[in-house]
């Protein structure tokens, strides 16, 4: 957990905002240390964290929570943690082993839509509510949500997706979500409907906070990694957004983030 990035959002896990959609995206760079900020922040509040881990097994987050000081072992076996395992999953789809869940059925067929994801989604943040354990509001993390596109998954049905889970995880039970977008491959010659591109700019729409993460315009630094624009959406069309811009150094149990020209590497 990253005590800079809470003084800048004005929160932490004693005190933070329910209902919030937050959109992490980033080009030319990596920015799913943030999805490790959130994963720990959350789980530090307390709350009943579902995770779809699309990209990677659950090891690799437990080690990198672990250099945190959270455990992912530890709350899943408590049940605070639900945690898909996206790869093993998919394993277990391409092999017809699995032929039970519906879980992953875009992956046998992609014009079917996330419906089945979206049944495991609802099922385990609505079963966070008044249950034996007394967990805080429902967390729904999500790294990365592009990864669909890749196989199959139409643009309109990610955003559709991601708007019945909004409805539920933030509108319903008042609690948060954090999704990763990825936009790194030209889409010079992809078509409007396929693009990671309108993707995030239709999930733009439906987020209250986007960390839009890239690399530095000058390149390469070695005291600086790259720059994560802030914007704090206004939750009508009348109000403006409000954008600030930070440069960010990640290490190895944390980051630190500067306010630009703050640092003395890059101004």
């Amino acid at each position: 957990m990253f005590a800079e990035l809470n003084s800048i959002l004005n929160t932490s896990p004693d005190s933070f905002k329910p209902g919030e959609f937050i959109l992490v995206s980033d080009k030319h760079t990596d920015a799913s240390f943030l999805i490790h900020h959130f994963l720990s922040f959350y789980l530090r509040a307390g709350c009943k964290v579902c995770f779809l881990g699309l990209v990677q097994s659950f090891s690799h987050y437990s080690a990198i929570s672990q250099r945190l000081g959270v455990s992912l072992t530890q709350a899943r076996e408590k049940g605070q943690l639900v945690f898909l395992e996206g790869l093993k999953e998919s394993l277990g789809v391409l092999l017809q082993a699995s032929k039970g869940t519906r879980t992953m059925d875009f992956l046998r067929d992609p014009s079917s839509g996330l419906r089945g994801l979206y049944d495991f989604v609802r099922d385990n943040v609505r079963g966070a509510v008044g249950g034996a354990e007394e967990w805080g509001p429902p967390v729904l993390l999500v790294d990365d949500l592009s990864v669909v596109l890749s196989l199959g998954v139409s643009v309109g049905a990610a955003l559709d997706f991601s708007h019945y889970c909004r409805a539920t995880v933030c509108s319903e039970l008042q609690g948060s979500m954090v999704m990763l977008v990825r936009c790194e491959a030209e889409e010079e010659e992809e078509s409007d409907d396929e693009g990671s591109e309108r993707l995030l700019r239709g999930l733009i729409h439906q987020c209250s906070l986007t960390l839009q993460v890239q690399g530095l315009p000058t390149g390469y630094c070695r005291d600086i990694h790259g720059q994560v624009e802030v914007c704090w959406r206004g939750q009508c069309d009348k109000q403006q957004a409000q954008k600030k811009l930070f440069q960010y150094k990640v290490h190895d149990k944390g980051a630190s983030f500067f306010a630009r020209g703050m640092s003395s590497a890059v101004l």
